[in-house]
């Protein structure tokens, strides 16, 4: 509850102070987003991803980690801090006299993720276009419509894919329609230039957040949340207007990557995907890895009473024949403890790798509110081992824990969020990314709280 009452502060450049000792390689620039004011004008957002978005820039240099954290600056905050109230429906939480755009659709915060691309840095909401920031005040300049490629109704989700090589950026959004729903998939040239659009018909209106991308496939995990567009029309938030029928099963819908052309669909089971890890190719199989979840999560953001019944999950590596196109089989690690914020290097997106972070909840399956306080090291090669580290009672921990290289050799670190909820401490928590069990290695703590976010990248100096 103390998280979301807090009134986040923006900073520009402020040193922090440390406690135990920064990695000598770590050298660049952490990028968070996530929600961080829940509150105008009298008026409460109940739902986790209703809040005002805010980037934080944790920058790592010779001369100390120095934090930057704006507000992004979008139309909806910036009609609504006139107002002075909230004026748009949220995603969990509807006002009297509410708006949607243009009757159909939401006005999202922009409060999911940030990615530097194209010499800019954007931030994105779900399903909408992304906000440019700069890339060093943090400050907003505006919409970003890749060149007037895209426009305010475009879908686009919050997860776009980067290559690490070419500089292509991949992204999708689903069109919601009464009569055909379909998934577009876009690409787009290191410049921003869109190379294709491409759409792909789908038998149900499935509520999609993320998706992997290989170095020859995009791949969506479909699961039967279903989105009820009348419902939506008639009032209800878009959380109320979703219908989960695990009967109607789940499938990956793999398509394409060069020119976007669907190529088959694949029965996976009947669970639901929030977040994918990574996908690549492996002689004549695809392989794609998941976190797997038992039922969808929104309904257990509802703030500040955090996932009270929160269901299992597990990261699952689906192995795709290409030839026939069919399951070939299924390997899951062993950690089923509510799994979110699945984090890799990201020179090995879209490659052969084994690695990854994620963050967890210990009292899964008991129920009454928590939150995410295991930080997990896994690794494919040995599925049946996770290494993890558990915060003491009373730190909640946030932000998805970014993997930097070192780039004079083997190893890394990982970064994330810690709040204190008996001193009101928020700080940073940097850890070695090959001994997490051992705890942070260094603490940067704040003089002022900050806000517990969503998705994070780490983007090396220079």
């Amino acid at each position: 509850e103390k998280v979301f009452a807090l009134i986040p502060e923006e900073r520009s450049d402020v040193p922090l102070r440390v406690r135990g000792e920064i990695p000598a390689f770590l050298r660049g620039t952490y990028l968070l987003n996530g929600p961080a004011r829940f509150a105008r004008g009298g008026q409460r957002y109940g739902h986790w991803l209703d809040g005002d978005g805010m980037v934080c820039a944790l920058r790592f240099g010779a001369d100390g980690p120095r934090l930057t954290a704006r507000f992004v600056r979008s139309g909806k905050l910036a009609d609504e801090e006139a107002a002075g109230r909230a004026l748009y429906r949220a995603f969990g939480t509807a006002f009297p006299g509410d708006r949607l755009v243009r009757g159909i659709a939401l006005e999202s915060p922009i409060n999911v993720s940030v990615y530097p691309f194209g010499g800019v840095l954007l931030a994105f909401g779900e399903q909408g276009l992304p906000w440019e920031l700069d890339p060093e005040t943090l400050e907003t300049r505006g919409l970003y419509p890749f060149g007037g490629a895209l426009n305010p109704l475009s879908p686009f989700a919050a997860h776009p894919k980067i290559d690490p090589e070419t500089g292509d950026l991949f992204n999708f959004g689903i069109s919601f329609s009464a009569t055909q729903p379909s998934l577009n998939l876009y690409r787009f040239d290191a410049a921003g230039k869109l190379a294709y659009r491409r759409r792909a018909p789908l038998d149900f209106p499935c509520s999609l957040h993320d998706f992997c991308l290989s170095r020859e496939h995009a791949v969506f995990h479909l699961g039967p949340y279903l989105l009820d567009m009348a419902a939506l029309a008639g009032g209800r938030t878009l959380l109320d207007s979703l219908r989960w029928e695990p009967e109607r099963g789940s499938r990956l819908l793999i398509l394409r990557r060069e020119d976007g052309e669907l190529l088959t669909s694949v029965p996976v089971g009947d669970r639901y995907v929030l977040h994918g890890i990574n996908a690549f190719e492996d002689g004549d199989r695809l392989i794609v890895d998941v976190l797997e979840l038992d039922r969808p999560v929104y309904d257990q953001y509802r703030v500040p009473d955090l996932f009270e019944t929160v269901s299992p999950g597990r990261p699952v590596r689906f192995e795709i024949d290409l030839e026939t196109g069919r399951l070939a089989g299924r390997t899951e690690i062993a950690y089923d403890l509510a799994p979110d914020f699945p984090a890799i290097d990201p020179a090995h997106l879209g490659r052969p790798y084994e690695d990854f972070w994620m963050l967890g909840i210990s009292r899964t399956g008991t129920p009454g509110r928590k939150t995410f306080d295991q930080l997990v090291h896994a690794s494919w090669a040995h599925p049946d081992h996770v290494e993890v580290w558990t915060a003491p009672p009373g730190w909640y921990l946030g932000g998805e824990p970014a993997f930097a290289p070192n780039p004079g050799g083997q190893g890394g670190a990982v970064i994330c969020q810690r709040f204190d909820a008996g001193t009101g401490e928020s700080a940073f928590l940097v850890f070695d990314a090959f001994a997490v069990a051992a705890g942070p290695v260094a603490v940067l703590p704040l003089d002022a709280p900050v806000h517990l976010g969503f998705h994070a990248g780490f983007v090396p100096e220079g």
